[in-house]
């Protein structure tokens, strides 16, 4: 690992210094963070932010960083070692670390829809377990706050006049589809939270988030929106397996782990927060659309193609839900990039790591 930090992604570059300033501002000096899945899209963004205010203004922050790849976790620091101690192991052991801990923030969770379908045992377990086993840690460092990402899937399928959808609100799952393993797992490991703040006294504070994207994603991403950046940078055509009619909001990775680490720093214990930007509401067809409308040669195209066994996608059931972020905007934090610069933001950032 060389001691000059450098990125070949200038667009990440810039969203990694504009956090690490927002790090230097909230006076996180002598403070040592745990991070799990600190290779992650999430993870991997607080982690090398955090370090950053380090480099660009002296601050003394620890990150001990918790992966299953040292090599990779190596590559993804490199020049950003001042402060960082890389843990390797599984988020259902105990972690091999002895220091102090002030925060544990608990990203480490499987993330793609067809891995919820071919491996639902695996990704309850690793909702469970792993969090089960990062509270007790958390008890056991008598941490400052622990932070467990969740998603805007605990919501299910709401009743479509339930939008915006406050923290209160809730939705319908079939707990007997293998789909729901994931909703499902992000539900009682909420619960598991809050429980563990009442009996244990562990600082832990919830954020749903809705899904993210932006600067950092890997170019061979399985996911929706890395699809639809991956046809305008190959000038293929997008096509949708279902008509698209599914409605949400989405959130770009600053503005995100700007809301997280709010939520952390002044949100409530015991409490779970929408981080989510309203203003990028739109269907699965409307995002498509405004994809690839981004291909300067107009090439690409929007084609349905439903296959005759849509299940194996993992995708959820049609929905509209749209989060009401407006607790966490209590607290100071506003998102600031919009639904065309996030995507315009994302495939200038794949073409880089291409």
């Amino acid at each position: 690992m060389t001691e000059t930090w450098n990125i070949n992604d200038p667009v990440l570059k810039e969203d990694l210094e504009d956090l690490a300033a927002f790090c230097h501002r909230q006076n996180l000096s002598g403070k040592t963070f745990f991070i799990t899945g600190a290779t992650g899209l999430i993870g991997s963004q607080i982690g090398r932010a955090l370090l950053l205010s380090n480099k660009l203004y002296g601050d003394q922050i620890k990150v001990a960083a918790f992966v299953r790849s040292r090599e990779k976790a190596e590559a993804l620091y490199d020049g950003l070692t001042d402060g960082l101690a890389i843990v390797t192991g599984d988020i259902a052991d105990h972690p091999d670390f002895d220091g102090d801990v002030d925060y544990i923030i608990h990203t480490a969770s499987p993330t793609g829809s067809k891995y919820f379908v071919s491996h639902p045992v695996e990704t309850i377990h690793a909702a469970i377990d792993g969090t089960d086993n990062m509270l007790r840690f958390a008890k056991e460092k008598a941490v400052s706050a622990f932070l467990y990402l969740s998603s805007l899937e605990v919501y299910g399928t709401p009743d479509p006049d339930q939008n915006p959808m406050p923290e209160t609100g809730h939705g319908y799952i079939d707990s007997t589809n293998v789909r729901s393993s994931y909703s499902e797992g992000k539900r009682i490991v909420e619960c598991l939270c809050a429980s563990y703040a009442q009996e244990y006294g562990v600082p832990s504070k919830i954020a749903r988030l809705a899904q993210t994207f932006g600067p950092g994603v890997r170019y061979d991403d399985g996911r929706v929106f890395a699809e639809f950046a991956r046809c305008v940078i190959e000038k293929k055509d997008i096509s949708l397996h279902t008509q698209g009619r599914t409605v949400r909001n989405y959130c770009y990775t600053r503005d995100a782990v700007k809301g997280l680490l709010t939520v952390l720093l002044h949100g409530s214990v015991g409490e779970a927060y929408n981080v989510a930007n309203p203003e990028t509401a739109c269907s699965i067809r409307e995002m498509a659309d405004l994809t690839a409308s981004l291909n300067p040669e107009g090439s690409t195209r929007v084609c349905i193609d439903i296959p005759d066994d849509v299940s194996k996608f993992g995708y959820n059931p049609e929905m509209i839900i749209r989060l009401d972020p407006s607790k966490l905007e209590a607290l100071g934090w506003k998102a600031e990039i919009g639904i065309k610069e996030m995507f315009e933001r994302l495939i200038a950032s794949m073409k880089a790591e291409r």
